[in-house]
């Protein structure tokens, strides 16, 4: 439980950081992750960047009709923010799931992202929101939508030398979403989690958003799930609609927790119950 040597190097600023990335260095924000796995020594590093006292990545603001978050924010800041319960609630509530106490105080929205654990809250909540990642590098800043950020296990669209500086999310005031997850009781990572979201037009659905997280080793959202509720009312029938059309075909992950069959099971138990608080 003793990591190898690096150096530390505390940042005040996101150029700073930036220049200080290199190929044998990590960036450290909350650190529920990394600190773990270097103790572990199932990761190592050079220098361990600390981001974590950076204003300007905790910010957390209204621009136009969307919702900043800075990377750095904590699921504490999230789940207490007013403007993400006003523009996004859907965010609210899944930050306020997230872990327990204690992680929540130290975790943040972009270093859990940036991780893609396969069972995280955060991948299926930012898919139904239909957010967009910015990031920021020695080369320049881009924007990546989160269908096209979460590449495999563990594995992103960042590239070397890129930080997270934001997340941006459309308003959601006029939607309906919620998010269900079966979790694990000792870490309360998701053993399958599903978000969906939606308008309501008097009655009927559009703009559906179906995601799993937990499920197989990328977040996704489901089509054809979706396109079972798109246009319609919700019932009961529509609902047992939209659980038998779950993806057969997507990788399902197994483990001492769970195995496919359970998991596939879970995504549907989850999935229904996510709908009906819509309903």
């Amino acid at each position: 439980m003793i990591s190898t040597s690096f150096e530390y190097k505390r940042v005040s600023s996101v150029e700073e950081a930036i220049q200080a990335l290199n190929d044998d260095s990590k960036l450290l924000a909350g650190g529920h992750s990394l600190i773990p796995a270097l103790k572990l020594r199932l990761n190592q590093t050079g220098t361990l960047i600390d981001i974590g006292q950076i204003e300007s990545l905790q910010e957390i603001a209204i621009d136009g009709s969307d919702l900043v978050i800075g990377a750095g924010s904590t699921h504490a800041q999230i789940a207490g923010s007013q403007d993400v319960k006003q523009h996004a609630p859907l965010l609210a509530d899944v930050a306020g799931k997230i872990g327990d106490v204690q992680v929540r105080n130290a975790g943040t929205i972009g270093g859990s992202i940036a991780h893609a654990d396969p069972a995280a809250d955060w991948p299926a909540a930012l898919l139904a929101a239909s957010a967009t990642v910015i990031v920021q590098g020695k080369s320049g800043g881009r924007s990546i939508a989160i269908e096209d950020f979460f590449t495999g296990i563990y594995s992103t669209d960042l590239a070397a030398g890129e930080i997270i500086t934001a997340i941006r999310v459309p308003s959601m005031q006029t939607m309906k979403a919620a998010y269900e997850k079966f979790a694990q009781p000792a870490s309360r990572f998701a053993l399958v989690g599903c978000a969906v979201a939606a308008e309501n037009n008097n009655g009927t659905l559009t703009r559906v958003k179906i995601a799993f997280t937990g499920l197989s080793d990328t977040p996704f959202c489901d089509q054809a799930a979706q396109q079972a509720i798109e246009g319609k009312e919700l019932s009961d029938s529509i609902i047992a609609d939209a659980v038998s059309r779950i993806d057969d075909s997507v990788y399902v992950m197994e483990d001492h927790y769970a195995n496919e069959e359970y998991r596939r099971h879970l995504a549907g138990v989850m999935l229904s119950r996510a709908l009906k608080k819509l309903a």
